[in-house]
């Protein structure tokens, strides 16, 4: 072998290495967004629901069934994290079910029901 082609090929296996670390690297970054998105995803929704409940616009029993929801969506979370990787198809899993649970949110929270006790239970925090 010659000295060019020892230095091609040298070359040629840099570059294929660093290509590889970009590809491991961009995966990761996609990753820790897709983690992320699903977390913001759910902070967001538990704070939409504790307010339903804390203005009386969530009957207890509707409270109970959107919480009951959100616990399954933590459980399709915490499956999808085990490994340590959220895929595509589990995040677009996690991600339809997310957007299921805001519909159902929306609705119970302007379905007209109200809380019978939410002038004496949940006073202004002010």
């Amino acid at each position: 072998m010659t000295a060019r082609a020892t230095t091609l090929n040298h070359l040629f296996l840099t570059g294929t290495l660093a290509l590889a670390t970009a590809f491991v690297a961009t995966s990761a970054f996609a990753d820790d967004d897709r983690k992320a998105a699903i977390d913001r995803e759910q902070a967001r929704e538990a704070a939409a629901i504790e307010q339903g409940r804390y203005t009386g616009n969530l009957t207890r029993r509707e409270y109970r069934q959107l919480l009951s929801e959100q616990a399954r969506i933590a459980d399709l979370e915490k499956k999808a994290k085990e490994d340590g990787y959220v895929s595509r198809r589990e995040f677009r899993e996690i991600r339809e079910a997310q957007t299921e649970a805001n519909r159902h949110i929306a609705t119970e929270a302007s379905d007209g029901q109200v809380s019978l006790w939410r002038r004496w239970l949940y006073r202004s925090r002010y």
